[in-house]
């Protein structure tokens, strides 16, 4: 058991980065005359294509009325459109409009300082890096408190260590490729959410091999059912 100190200074050190991306993209969404919700619609536009008010209002972690009123904003500023949903003809879409794609293709998504500092991590702290975000925020999935991520844990084509190469120990089903877990993906936009049992089971084993643990191959683990 951890002591409750330790984890609190992990947690105070998300709490910096979220305060620092959140003050970042504040003054972002200021020079485009937006404000930080709209933006954020805006972004997972941009990522995840058109989607409904609700799932963006979800997206967000914001009411679905103030989803609404940002959207409508954003649709003034003919930065959005709304569009018939093909799954439900009942149902609208929210999608980017061609001034949003110009908009958004000019906004930097992640700060050059933390994508620097990012790049400064050693092969091993960021296969780290990538298990323990991964470890965090399908824990956050699980009990509710976010909404699913496209995670390559949780996906159907993903299966960890099936590979005896210790630099690509992991294989994607979607590309029939090996990768590593430097490669491991927190959003991909091919994602599709595994059967719960498939998803269990391949998350046990990837948690099973620790990175650091990891001197060699590991033949026995390359036969997966």
């Amino acid at each position: 058991m951890q002591d409750t100190g330790d984890i609190e200074q992990v947690a105070a050190g998300f709490f910096q980065l979220g305060l620092y991306l959140r003050s970042k993209q504040w003054r972002n969404a200021e020079k485009s005359g937006l404000t930080s919700t709209q933006i954020s619609i805006l972004g997972f536009l941009k990522r995840r294509g058109p989607n409904r008010v609700m799932a963006l209002a979800k997206l967000v972690g914001i009411t679905e009325a103030t989803a609404s009123r940002a959207i409508s904003t954003l649709e003034r500023k003919r930065l959005v459109e709304k569009g018939a949903d093909p799954d439900d003809g009942r149902a609208t879409r929210i999608s980017l409009t061609a001034t949003g794609i110009r908009l958004m293709s000019r906004q930097s998504e992640f700060p050059e300082a933390l994508m620097a500092a990012l790049a400064g991590l050693d092969p091993i702290e960021s296969t780290v890096l990538h298990r323990v975000l991964s470890k965090v925020i399908l824990n956050l999935q699980e009990t509710g408190a976010i909404e699913p991520q496209r995670m390559c844990c949780t996906c159907r084509f993903f299966r960890p260590y099936v590979h005896s190469d210790a630099v690509r120990p992991h294989h994607c089903e979607f590309v029939d490729a090996p990768f590593g877990s430097v490669s491991l993906r927190l959003d991909c936009g091919d994602h599709i959410q595994a059967d719960e049992s498939v998803r269990k089971q391949r998350w046990q084993r990837f948690l099973a091999v620790k990175p650091l643990e990891r001197g060699g191959t590991h033949p026995e683990e390359a036969s997966e059912n």
